[in-house]
């Protein structure tokens, strides 16, 4: 695939919210112990915008992710997604706005043993309701020649690929991203990011990408840091990155 226009990389005009996140905060009851997991968090995420969440372990990157992707709720503060309000969503709602609308990638790939690549992506088309085709999404990921092998007889960044082209497949408007790669070694991860850099750019998709790893950092329009459940600082890149500049 052809390397992207330059345009492509740089910081999106201002667009619609995707979501808008005011005063959320998220409680963990822990026996008789309070877990303050995020403290009245702030922000808006952007049409098109690649947004990497930085902090150590423990600073409520994963919490405010899961939120995000409706796989948990705030304690207090309030979550719109393209102005509709998502806070106090009943589960029904939540599955529904998972399904339609986010795409996950996880830190370990969770593919099935027993199916190819391409079976794996077309475990999610088949329940979509406008999805690419699997042969498209791993062409997404540059994994064209790879799509009858299973997982066992790819690499750990080819399956997290795959795993990514499982996300893509089903044409979510927002791409979460949890320590994509954590398990992976740099020249490895870098192809991962690629990928993510691939899809954000040609499709236009919002992609939020979760870390400890600050060398990731400097790829994203925009960095919120956290620390201990609070947002420390939010940093806009005027000049990005390309993910095959970077290194750690």
């Amino acid at each position: 695939m052809s390397a992207m226009p330059r345009s492509s990389l740089d910081t999106p005009q201002q667009t619609e919210s995707v979501f808008q996140l005011t005063d959320v905060s998220k409680v963990y009851d822990m026996g008789e112990v309070q877990v303050h997991a995020l403290r009245e968090v702030d922000f808006d995420l952007r049409e098109g915008e690649f947004l990497v969440l930085l902090g150590p372990s423990g600073s409520g990157k994963s919490t405010l992710l899961n939120i995000l992707g409706g796989l948990d709720t705030p304690t207090s503060g309030r979550v719109l997604y393209r102005g509709g309000e998502l806070t106090g969503a009943d589960r029904s709602r939540l599955t529904e706005f998972r399904r339609d609308h986010v795409g996950f990638v996880f830190q370990f790939y969770n593919l099935i043993p027993s199916l190819t690549a391409r079976e794996n992506v077309a475990v999610v088309t088949e329940i979509s309701r406008d999805p690419m085709s699997p042969e498209q999404a791993l062409g997404m990921v540059e994994l064209q020649a790879r799509q009858d092998h299973f997982p066992a007889q790819l690499s750990g960044g080819e399956q997290q690929r795959v795993a990514i082209a499982r996300a893509i497949a089903k044409q979510p408007s927002v791409l979460l991203c949890d320590e994509p790669t954590g398990a992976l070694d740099s020249a490895t991860g870098i192809l991962v990011l690629q990928a993510l850099e691939r899809i954000n750019a040609a499709l236009g998709t919002t992609t939020v990408v979760i870390t400890h790893n600050a060398g990731i950092a400097d790829m994203a329009h925009r960095v919120i840091h956290l620390s201990d459940g609070a947002i420390s600082s939010i940093q806009q890149n005027s000049t990005r990155k390309r993910a095959a500049e970077l290194s750690w």
